[in-house]
């Protein structure tokens, strides 16, 4: 009888470790699946009849406790399916960056029609501690051509994201010297909330970026354009990574 109980209650304490090992996948599923469909966490936990504390508490791994019903509402809210975060095998989950490395991708992959060498996560100052970095510096020697290309997933300070890639572009012409041309292109995931801030500052975003981003998304893939002398953005697919002009008039 004794080693019946002892068998339960390792069983009972195997199960309360391997639900939390859940609860804290389903957390992080939640979170990347919220954060692409641009919402706000009181949105999701008000499209899934919880408070925002409570669905605070999942997304952060804490909900081994939350009924299926309740995983599922969250899941359906943030237009993501339950059994989509319990079906993934473990150890194959996607790592977090991965829609950010997704788009560093989509533009290695067009610039590489149009000549240009890619340098991802380039280094611009290597012998500080911890050196900043190019999200994808593309380099086209033929027309000593240089894009400094950052990639935002998330706009969370609007300001912050201009300004650093500002001093990246300044840098970089420090570095290349007078004889290169460079230049700047922002890449924003196009989800609901990045669109939504965008159109609240189209003006301030079209004095920082006054160039057509059709004319750099056309010097990315054709070796025959030049490289536009000023800055501009282009969003990204919320979920597809590719590239599109950006539209704010």
């Amino acid at each position: 009888m004794h080693g019946i109980d002892r068998r339960a209650t390792r069983t009972r304490m195997l199960a309360r470790s391997r639900s939390d090992y859940l609860a804290e996948r389903i957390g992080r599923a939640l979170l990347d699946a919220r954060l692409g469909s641009g919402r706000l966490q009181r949105d999701i936990a008000t499209r899934a009849g919880i408070s925002q504390s409570f669905y605070s508490r999942i997304e952060r791994g804490r909900g081994a406790k939350a009924t299926l019903e309740t995983l599922a509402a969250c899941a359906l809210a943030c237009d993501a399916q339950l059994a989509a975060f319990l079906e993934a095998l473990p150890g194959a989950t996607l790592p977090r960056d991965i829609e950010h490395v997704r788009r560093q991708q989509a533009v290695i992959a067009l610039a590489a029609n149009g000549g240009w060498r890619a340098m991802p996560e380039r280094p611009i100052d290597p012998d500080a501690r911890r050196s900043r970095s190019i999200d994808v510096m593309l380099e086209r020697v033929v027309g000593r051509e240089i894009a400094v290309v950052e990639i935002v997933d998330l706009i969370l300070d609007a300001g912050a994201t201009f300004r650093g890639h500002s001093d990246k572009v300044h840098a970089l012409r420090r570095e290349a010297g007078p004889n290169w041309r460079v230049a700047g292109l922002l890449v924003v995931r196009g989800t609901i909330r990045n669109r939504t801030l965008v159109r609240e500052i189209h003006a301030v975003i079209q004095t920082r970026y006054p160039a057509r981003s059709a004319a750099w998304l056309a010097a990315l893939r054709d070796a025959d354009r030049p490289m536009p002398d000023a800055d501009d953005f282009a969003w990204s697919g919320s979920r597809a990574a590719a590239l599109r002009p950006a539209r704010l008039g």
